[in-house]
């Protein structure tokens, strides 16, 4: 897929602090994103795809245990 973004555009960040047990995980990363739609269909009840920015990127949250 091309998004006109560059390769330094393409990033993952991932959120989270130690007093919530909610994870954001936003990524461009390909394999990334095909692992964490794998687990967010395997684990519906810990984690799901919150967020597609159109540009390549998801958004998953992830709570964590």
């Amino acid at each position: 897929m091309r998004t006109g973004l560059t390769k330094k555009q393409k990033t993952t960040v991932i959120y989270f602090d130690e007093h919530s047990r909610i994870i954001e995980v936003q990524t461009h990363n390909t394999d990334f994103k095909k692992r964490l739609t794998a687990f967010a269909a395997m684990y519906p009840q810990c984690c799901r795809q919150t967020d597609d920015d159109e540009q390549g990127g998801l958004t998953f949250l992830r709570k964590g245990g």
